[in-house]
């Protein structure tokens, strides 16, 4: 259905869902070139380009003083950014901090944070200034390098983008998400940046492979060890698309007595060391990590986590492989190169992409820059050679200023100048009269003259730019000295066996209890129905299940899911113990029918309509909270029986007391599913199953409780899927067996 759109005067007539879709549409695009998405050229988003212009205009240079902190927010504020203090300053400390970025662009003095997570004092007490990094991205900028645009208040200009004579995007990388679109590139090293970048000058037709051989993975600011294969990270940086497997660094201190413990030295990037801590000591409560037997952090000025071993006799190899696993001692760090290119459109580029986008913002800058130069020069030219036309008549130039109305015409028509040349002379101090000799002017006219042929033959010649963009990347290495350094090494992944926590786990009697609205605990000892425990007001028991602590329980609901539980991270015996649905994902309309300690055999499980099947055990093991689906129903059908098989011989039997005997080989043994029919019911529902030798005839007890033992079924044999007959005379109500 299309909108009508009528115009009448300044009012526009629309459909209400058009007017939301463009509104929509004009938000997003917002949100991605002017706030989450950094531009290819300088790797900035707005905001932290306008921290760094206004930071040039308060003269904060790196060789100068600190300047409040409060202050450049202020001027950020006022001049560029009409938005909230704080989304400044916090762009601000992220930029200051050394762990955040590899090459930070603020040079923070005062607290700015730290890796425990801590945040940075407030802006009030906090001073900074610009990094020589900062300063590269500023070089140029007072030369016609690059577009002002006006600010939102049309009061004054600011840059579109900064000239970025240091390579940004990659070196310290970006993190953001936009409307629709996300990026996240992982920070570099400069020094490998700069080689890349002077072999693509090299060879602009230089494949990607060949670029990757310069650049060997992320530099991340926390070191760490990278553990990606090297085909995964050549492919993510071909599509600009991937990830990268990051561990944190560790070693093995030697103590007395053969003691020994782990020390982590660097952790994996963006990961707070505080929380990192908290994580691992809460998995040491919940005995996930059985191994060790103390975590501690004794950092100063480097990090230094310490990991006791409950045993000396236990690979710390091995132990870090589980930490790895469990903990966030490994992350992984995603690539995804989607920035806003010189046409303000977002689009994923590959590495060798972002390099070459910096290249040719570079060599637009120099070409830029050397036509500024230029022009400068021809003015300079033009008033010189006004000087030379007379400086061999000051009197006359003295005499015509003193004696005429309108010296600025006599000049030029005297001595046939332009308005350049009269302006520049009327302008001229008497002092500077005496500087008007005839070889110095020649000299500098001569010296410009040669600087002019130089830029001509330059912006004629593409070769000569990229010399002279090599010479400068080339010298960012020394710009740098020590931080050219690789921080993040790579490794390949280590083969280490798998670490068997069940040797840590102690071997005792325990016995769950489960009562009817879901609350579970754990006893030591086996604990006989005859002891008796407190529950809930309104609450009684409905599960005692003997068993070890090395066990796994299974639970099985009325939704058809199995859910495991390992017996020693059940909940202790004390009060009422907990929920269920804390352990376990069950929701509050399910229902628990069975659990049982795992066995390594069979069980039989059916629904209320009578279909169901045999099942391993083995299957019924669920890795996750979620637990795993067996047993499909749908609609008022619900799981209804779980049994052992022991036995050679299957008897169902339904709420409307008819019973059905067949071989337990007539039931198939499936993985999951509804199953077969095991009784046909014309107006009742599944009650109760049960499998048994036939040898030894059918039990049950009755409703006095002596136990009756029933060996002639012929009457009741039949196929799977029969209806049945009448249960024997006798046979307990409920009709349960």
């Amino acid at each position: 259905m299309t909108s009508k759109v009528i115009k009448e005067d300044n009012i526009i007539l629309t459909s209400f869902s058009q007017a939301i879709s463009e509104r929509y549409l004009s938000y997003a695009l917002s949100t991605i070139t002017s706030r989450s998405l950094p531009d290819v050229r300088d790797g900035l988003k707005p905001v932290h380009r306008r921290v760094i212009y206004a930071m040039m205009q308060l003269k904060l240079n790196y060789n100068l003083g600190y300047k409040k902190s409060a202050r450049v927010v202020g001027d950020v504020m006022g001049k560029f950014h009409p938005h909230g203090d704080a989304a400044i300053y916090d762009s601000m400390v992220r930029m200051a901090q050394n762990f955040a970025l590899r090459y930070p662009l603020v040079d923070g003095q005062g607290n700015f944070g730290n890796i425990d997570g801590d945040n940075a004092a407030a802006m009030r007490y906090t001073e900074a200034r610009m990094t020589k990094a900062a300063e590269l991205l500023l070089l140029d900028i007072d030369q016609d390098t690059v577009d002002f645009r006006v600010t939102y208040d049309d009061e004054g200009k600011e840059p579109i983008v900064l000239p970025s004579a240091f390579p940004n995007l990659l070196a310290n990388g970006s993190q953001g998400i936009a409307v629709g679109m996300a990026t996240s590139i992982p920070p570099h090293n400069i020094g490998e940046l700069s080689d890349a970048i002077t072999h693509l000058i090299k060879f602009p037709n230089a494949s990607d492979s060949s670029i990757i051989n310069y650049i060997k993975g992320p530099d991340f600011p926390t070191g760490g060890i990278l553990v990606e294969p090297r085909n995964s990270i050549d492919e993510a940086y071909k599509k600009g698309k991937g990830g990268f497997k990051l561990r944190a660094r560790w070693n093995v201190e030697k103590l007395n007595a053969g003691q020994w413990q782990i020390i982590v030295t660097e952790i994996p990037y963006q990961i707070q060391k505080s929380r990192l801590l908290e994580k691992i000591a809460e998995l040491m409560d919940n005995k996930v990590l059985p191994m060790l037997s103390d975590v501690r952090d004794e950092s100063a000025e480097d990090i230094r986590l310490v990991l006791e071993p409950k045993s000396r006799n236990l690979s710390p190899e091995m132990i870090m492989e589980t930490l790895f696993k469990k903990t966030d001692l490994e992350t992984r760090v995603s690539l995804n190169l989607n920035v806003i290119d010189d046409k303000n459109v977002p689009g994923v580029k590959s590495l060798k992409e972002a390099l070459q986008s910096w290249l040719n913002h570079r060599q637009i800058i120099l070409q830029r820059k050397s036509k500024f130069r230029l022009s400068q020069i021809e003015n300079r030219i033009n008033i010189l050679n006004g000087y030379l036309t007379v400086f061999l008549n000051l009197d006359k130039v003295i005499e015509i200023i003193r004696e005429e109305d309108k010296p600025k015409e006599v000049l030029i028509s005297y001595f046939v100048i332009n308005e350049i040349q009269a302006n520049a002379i009327l302008d001229m101090r008497l002092r500077s009269l005496r500087k008007l000799e005839e070889i110095e002017l020649k000299k500098e006219l001569t010296s410009l003259k040669q600087e002019l042929d130089t830029l001509n033959n330059l912006l004629n010649d593409t070769d000569k730019q990229w010399n002279i963009i090599s010479l400068d990347i080339k010298a960012l290495k020394k710009d740098f000295g020590e931080l050219i350094n690789r921080r993040t090494s790579i490794e390949g992944m280590p083969e280490v066996e798998e670490f068997n926590e069940d040797q840590f786990l102690t071997k005792e009697p325990v016995t769950i209890i489960l009562s009817e609205q879901g609350w579970i605990r754990s006893q030591k000892g086996h604990l006989e129905s005859e002891f008796e425990l407190k529950y809930r007001e309104g609450d009684k028991e409905c599960f005692r299940i003997h068993a070890l602590s090395t066990d796994k329980i299974i639970f099985f609901s009325d939704n058809g899911r199995f859910f495991t539980v390992l017996a020693n991270k059940l909940p202790s015996g004390r009060g009422f113990g907990e929920p269920l649905s804390l352990t376990i994902d069950l929701k509050s309309d399910n229902k628990i029918l069975s659990c049982f300690p795992y066995f390594d055999g069979s069980v039989v499980i059916a629904s209320s309509n009578g279909y169901g099947f045999k099942v391993n055990t083995n299957n019924l093991i669920a890795q996750t909270k979620s637990g795993k689906q067996i047993l499909n129903v749908k609609g008022d059908v619900k799981a209804k029986i779980c049994k052992k098989v022991n036995g050679d011989t299957l008897a169902v039997v339904g709420n409307n007391r008819k019973m059905v005997v067949f071989s337990i080989e007539e039931l198939p043994e499936l993985n999951k599913g509804k199953g077969v029919i095991l009784q046909r019911y014309k107006d009742g529902t599944l009650a109760d199953i049960i499998t048994f030798n036939q040898d030894d005839g059918l039990k049950w007890k009755m409703n006095g409780g002596r136990q009756r033992v029933e060996k002639d079924l012929i009457s009741w044999h039949g196929k799977r899927g029969g209806a049945g007959k009448i249960v024997p005379n006798g046979f307990p109500r409920p009709t349960l067996f």
